[in-house]
């Protein structure tokens, strides 16, 4: 796992993007603060939409360094959940600005996942995740499901001997606004 982990964090330190495993489902990614690369994945996805990436961090440590304003909620529920959460929280910061939609919130979260956080902790910034198909088409449950397309278009695939046991859906959602309201958006 080491020698795929160097080698896709020299990928992502030059601006590439990859292909990889999450807890939930294969994801499309970059280097969270480098906005040439989060750029190439939106022209991948044949979309700019703001909303359909979130950010992966190592912990919720590390969570809080890229949103303005400490919500205790958002660092209690990520550390009960017991099913992968992403949490939409506002003031986003230190990120790519093409990350950060109008209402300047961002979406994280803490995958459980052993190949995600030790590629995190050697590339020491955040993560971008999405999933691993084109805008509108249905999201791969698995490796052998993902696109041509998106494979051919990435910089490096990750081993799928490194998948692990990933639920095959989408994360749970919350959003948490700077009155700590809660509004689920997917369970």
């Amino acid at each position: 796992m080491k020698e795929e982990i160097k080698k896709a964090v020299e990928i992502l330190k030059a601006g590439g993007i990859i292909l990889y495993p999450t807890d939930t489902v294969w994801g499309i990614g970059c280097d969270a603060t480098n906005e040439e690369a989060v750029a190439k994945i939106y022209k991948l996805k044949l979309s700019d939409n703001k909303t359909s990436m979130l950010v992966l961090v190592p912990s919720i440590d590390k969570a809080a360094c890229y949103v303005k304003e400490n919500i205790d909620i958002a660092w209690e529920l990520m550390e009960v959940a017991d099913k992968p959460l992403t949490l939409i929280l506002p003031n986003a910061c230190g990120v790519a600005k093409n990350l950060i939609p109008e209402e300047r919130t961002i979406g994280m979260r803490v995958p459980q996942h052993d190949f995600c956080v030790g590629l995190m902790r050697s590339l020491g910034r955040p993560l971008v995740s999405t999933s691993a198909n084109i805008t509108g088409e249905k999201s791969p449950t698995s490796f052998n499901k993902i696109s041509d397309k998106i494979i051919k278009g990435v910089d490096m695939v990750i081993d799928a001997k490194f998948e692990g046991a990933p639920t095959g859906k989408p994360s749970s959602i919350i959003i948490i606004d700077e009155t700590s309201q809660i509004k689920i958006i997917r369970n």
